[in-house]
This record gives C-alpha cells, sequence and structure tokens, in this order.
C-alpha cells in the first residue's frame, strides 16, 4: 500500500508541475514564433506599399518598416501574363529557382500570403492596377533555424526538468509518508499480535465449554446458554483466523519474502479437488459445479494460501447462486498467466456495492447480506493472497452473465 500510495504522489506531482513548465515553454516558444513572424509580415508589407529603398544616414532615426529587423527582402513586379518585368536587388540577391517557384504559386494561388519551408522564404503579393501582380520576399533562415534551437533546448530542459523533479519528489514522498508508513505499520502490528493473543483464550473458552456440554446435570436452559457461548467463541475464532491470515499478506505484500511459502503447486488439481470437495455444499443450496479446468498448470507459490484462495471463491458463489443454476470454475493458461474464473449466477451485485466488494469488513445490504455468515473477511482475504503472489483480482456483475471473479496469477 505504501509503495502504491508513493508512486501516485510522485506521479501526481510530476504530472502537475509538467503541465506548467509544458505550459511556459510552449507559450514561451508561441509568443516569440508569432513576434518574428509578425516582423517578417510588416517588412512585406512594407516593401508592397513603397517602391522607395531605405535610407541610411538619413533625416529621420525612425527605423524603416522595410528593414525591421534586419530583414532581407526582395520585391519583384510582374505584369498580366506573369512575366517577370522588375526586380529589386539592391539589398540582396535571390535565387533565381526559389523565385521561380514563388512566382508559380503566386500565380496558381488564391493566397496573398505563404511561405516555402524548404527554401526559407516568406512572400506577400497585391494586385497591380494595370493588371500586374508584385510580390515581396523575405528570407526566413535566420528565424527557423533560431526557433528550431530554441525548440530544442526547450524538449531537452523540459525533460531534464522533469528528472530532476522526479528524483526531488521521490526523495521527498519518502520524508512526506514516513509517519503514514509508521501508523500502516502499527497497524499491522497491531492485527497481528491481538490476532495471537486472542487465539489460546479463545481456544481455552471453547475447549472448557466442551466440557460443560458434555455434562449431562445440566438443565436445558443452561446448556442452550453454552451452546450459545460455543457458537459465539467458535464465531470469533474464525474472525482471529481471518485476521491472521490478513496481516500475513499484508506482510508478505509489504515486502516479506518469509511471510509465505514459494514452491511448484499442481493448480489444476488444486482447483479441481477444490470443485469436487464443495460439490455436495452446492447440491445442499439447489446449485449445481462446472468446473473447466485445464490440465498440467503449475504455478509457484503458497499452496496454503493459493488452496484458500480458490475456496473462498467457490465457497462465495454457491453461497449468493440461484437455485438450479450452474456455477462454472474455469482455469486456463495463456501465454504466462494464468487466469482463475469463477462465476454464479444469483442476484446481481449493483456497481456502487461492487466497487467495495473487496474491502474488509465491507457487506452489500442487498446482494451480500449478512444472512449467508461470516465477517466480510473472505474477499479481503482472496485479494491478499493474490497481491501477495503478484497477481491481481477483479469482479463484474450483470443481469445477462451474472457475478464473476477473475484472478490473474
Amino acid at each position: 500500500m505504501i509503495g502504491t500510495l508513493r508512486r501516485k504522489f510522485v506521479l501526481i506531482v510530476v504530472a502537475l508541475v509538467g503541465i506548467v513548465l509544458a505550459f511556459m515553454l510552449g507559450s514561451s516558444l508561441w509568443s516569440t514564433y508569432t513576434t518574428q513572424w509578425q516582423l517578417i509580415y510588416r517588412s512585406l508589407d512594407a516593401a508592397l506599399q513603397s517602391d522607395d529603398l531605405p535610407m541610411i544616414g538619413g533625416s529621420t532615426n525612425e527605423p524603416s518598416e522595410y528593414s525591421s529587423g534586419g530583414r532581407l527582402v526582395v520585391t519583384v513586379s510582374l505584369d498580366e501574363e506573369g512575366v517577370l518585368l522588375t526586380t529589386n536587388e539592391s539589398l540582396s540577391a535571390i535565387n533565381q529557382d526559389t523565385l521561380s517557384d514563388v512566382i508559380e504559386i503566386v500565380l496558381a494561388s488564391s493566397e496573398t500570403s505563404g511561405r516555402i519551408r524548404s527554401s526559407h522564404v516568406a512572400w506577400e503579393s497585391e494586385s497591380l492596377p494595370d493588371g500586374g501582380t508584385k510580390i515581396a520576399l523575405a528570407d526566413t533562415s535566420d528565424i527557423d533555424v533560431a526557433f528550431q534551437n530554441q525548440l530544442i533546448t526547450s524538449i531537452v530542459g523540459f525533460v531534464c526538468g522533469l528528472g530532476l523533479l522526479f528524483i526531488a519528489a521521490w526523495w521527498l514522498s519518502s520524508w512526506i509518508l514516513r509517519p503514514v508508513k509508521s501508523a500502516w505499520i502499527q497497524q499491522r502490528r497491531f492485527v497481528a499480535d491481538a490476532s495471537h493473543e486472542l487465539k489460546t483464550p479463545l481456544a481455552v473458552i471453547v475447549a472448557n465449554m466442551g466440557i460443560l456440554q458434555k455434562d449431562k446435570t445440566l438443565s436445558e436452559d443452561s446448556r442452550s446458554w453454552i451452546n450459545s457461548s460455543v457458537e459465539a467463541a467458535c464465531q470469533m475464532q474464525g474472525l482471529v483466523t481471518n485476521l491472521l491470515e490478513l496481516a500475513r499478506t499484508d506482510e508478505t505484500i509489504a515486502g516479506d519474502a518469509n511471510a509465505k511459502r514459494k514452491v511448484d503447486v499442481d493448480f489444476s488439481d488444486m482447483v479441481q479437488s477444490a470443485a469436487l470437495e464443495f460439490d455436495a455444499m452446492a447440491f445442499e443450496h439447489g446449485c449445481s459445479i462446472d468446473e473447466k479446468v485445464q490440465e498440467g498448470i503449475h504455478i509457484t507459490g503458497d499452496p496454503d494460501w493459493l488452496a484458500r484462495l480458490v475456496k473462498i471463491l467457490i465457497d462465495n458463489a454457491i453461497k449468493y447462486a440461484g437455485e438450479k443454476t450452474v456455477v462454472t470454475v474455469q482455469l486456463t493458461k495463456e501465454s504466462n498467466k494464468v487466469h482463475l474464473v469463477v462465476n454464479d449466477h444469483g442476484q446481481v451485485i449493483n456497481p456502487e456495492d461492487l466497487k467495495h466488494v473487496f474491502d474488509r469488513f465491507y457487506r452489500s445490504d442487498k446482494a451480500r447480506s449478512r444472512s449467508t455468515g461470516g465477517f466480510g473477511l473472505g474477499l479481503a482475504i482472496a485479494k491478499g493472497i493474490t497481491e501477495s503472489h503478484g497477481g491481481s483480482i477483479a469482479a463484474q456483475s450483470n443481469e445477462a452473465d451474472g457475478t464473476t471473479f477473475t484472478v490473474t496469477l
């Protein structure tokens, strides 16, 4: 649980800061890009509006829009047939192939502006009164190179920033979650210790009550009280046993490798044996078991826990299966994954309850009621056993397919 909480904390921090950082870098890039292109089109507009060249050392100190930002601009004039009449090359020369490409694009396009990315050229055109066309061209090499360099720098900075943020967030998460980890460990220890301490006195109570039950001198009223006490003590023993199992699975999930055994288990044989064991119970509940087990499936794990997992799911399915229905127990293997599927056709679990079926002590008021017995720990234990073996468990419930529990190992 602590590891999952830590990963979620780091993921949220990195995601939130990453979004903010990406927005800031993106805004900076967009602002730079749009500003530079505004300068280009100002230069092109000025070149189209004036045939006069900018005067160096003139009477005014205001910068000429025609040469805004040191932009290299060339204007050309075409007659109504598209024949080149004049070219203003006083500030720069233009490649003839590029000029031909621009003229061809202008004559074929209805747009009044555009760019040729491969040649790093932007253009703008206007129609002349005599039917001809005037075109202004600007070199964009410096802008393209600068923007590309800024983009690369931003990406590298973004990646490096996220990397440093991840390291910092991972380190901080250990410090922030230290109180939570301490509380979690103390809770696990309390459950395990309290369960161990309760086992002995409960065993003594059950044993003593058993002796009293054999006393033939007791009245019926006294015997009923003793029988009630024995039943309550046995229920408490079951609860203590379940709590101990939960504590063991918690220790395994938390990283205690000694909490469970690791041996080769014939899972196919285990599932078939469990289905056969519950066959009589299913008959008493008015249903039947249909097992579809693929032969020869072996997994590595704790055989006691795995048997407990299978029995919990089958027992749960039989308890809630409707009369004259079939409980299906299916075991298959795909690649390196084993799927155990247990299905029953009883009362459907509503979606709100379905989200909590694996919670400890949780029981639905309708579909999974206390009338069936237990403490609401069976499915929590099943989940703990599954996760302690590195697997996952899921539940689905609907009118058409019934209730299905799927374990993947």
